[in-house]
């Protein structure tokens, strides 16, 4: 389910949504695993819809014993996160320091995709 995304135009290397999300997911999982992922990220959709309706797009499953997700359209488009995703991030951050406190933003800061976010950097 979950898609390349890359961005192949840019030459410095930015992200479609798509991709920052696949690297996301991908880490929350190594950290929390596959339920917990796709309960946070559910949750934090839920909480951003009403600011982007694209959100409603995201499709987080039950996959045989794994989890797997589609992203919105607007994911696909390069040149760094897209406002739906902005928003999930937003939404995703208190819930994560609620559950974790500093501990799951501290070790996102590992991925460099993520790094800016995770520490709060614009």
């Amino acid at each position: 389910m979950p898609g390349n995304g890359e961005s192949s135009g840019d030459a410095g290397g930015k992200l479609s949504g798509t991709a920052l999300f696949r690297k996301l997911w991908e880490a929350l999982v190594d950290l929390l695993g596959c339920a917990a992922t796709a309960t946070i990220l559910g949750r934090a959709a839920r909480r951003a819809l009403l600011l982007s309706p694209d959100l409603g797009e995201l499709a987080i499953s039950r996959v045989d014993r794994s989890y797997g997700y589609v992203v919105p359209r607007s994911f696909d488009r390069a040149g760094g996160p897209p406002a739906a995703l902005r928003a999930l991030l937003d939404e995703l951050r208190p819930l994560l320091v609620e559950l974790t406190g500093q501990v799951v933003l501290i070790r996102l800061e590992r991925v460099p995709e993520l790094r800016a976010w995770a520490t709060g950097s614009p």
